[in-house]
């Protein structure tokens, strides 16, 4: 990992490191590919998280444990995807989005509450891990909602990965990941797109199921 952990180039004043930037871009590919409902979505997604684990490890702790989870919920992710896609080709779109119950979203909002406060003293107990510990908190409990919710079909996970952005931009530039810090506001473009469109598949999956009631 240490060719991946030099630096590539200086973007305005910034020095962008390989594995950020490669990290990086195969985060955004997951996110296109998650978009449209591909299971590759979810492969891609843990190549990115094996990367930046690697970018992260050793300088920010904290944010490298945040990757080795992000894989773990891939893994997960990929399991129900497949599962739900009876079997069809990976990139056919086949997954049906929804949007999340009343509990389903009260469950979501308690677990990223606790789950931060948690983090947070973790992080503050062990400065070690962290130098940002409650931000760094927010992303890191707010990316693995994020990504369950994506693995159940929610429509919400669009809104958590618009809140981890807010937060993402700022802390990546402070922290010296320029790369990562561009990165999130492309991200922040395509999350509007995603939500969008899964927002008006909602509709179209439901159509059937009316039609079907009628008949």
């Amino acid at each position: 990992m240490n060719s991946l952990n030099s630096e590539a180039f200086v973007l305005f004043g910034q020095h962008i490191i390989w594995s950020d930037m490669i990290g990086n871009l195969l985060g955004l590919a997951a996110l296109a590919l998650g978009w449209r409902r591909s299971l590759w979505t979810w492969p891609v997604q843990f190549l990115s998280g094996l990367i930046l684990f690697g970018a992260f490890y050793g300088h920010l702790t904290g944010s490298a444990g945040k990757q080795a989870v992000v894989m773990a919920v891939a893994l997960y992710g990929w399991w129900q995807w497949r599962r739900r896609s009876a079997g069809g080709p990976a990139g056919d779109g086949r997954i049906t989005v929804r949007f999340a119950t009343r509990r389903e979203r009260a469950a979501l909002l308690a677990a990223a509450a606790v789950g931060t406060v948690g983090v947070a003293l973790l992080f503050s107990a062990h400065p070690s891990l962290s130098w940002d510990p409650w931000p760094d908190a927010y992303i890191f409990v707010g990316t693995v909602v994020a990504m369950y919710a994506q693995a159940r079909g929610m429509v919400e996970f669009w809104f958590a990965w618009l809140l981890v952005d807010l937060v993402g931009v700022p802390l990546n530039f402070a922290n010296g990941y320029a790369f990562s810090g561009f990165v999130y506001v492309i991200y922040g473009a395509l999350v509007l797109w995603g939500m969008r469109d899964w927002w008006l598949r909602t509709r179209k999956d439901a159509r059937p199921l009316m039609e079907g009631a009628h008949a």
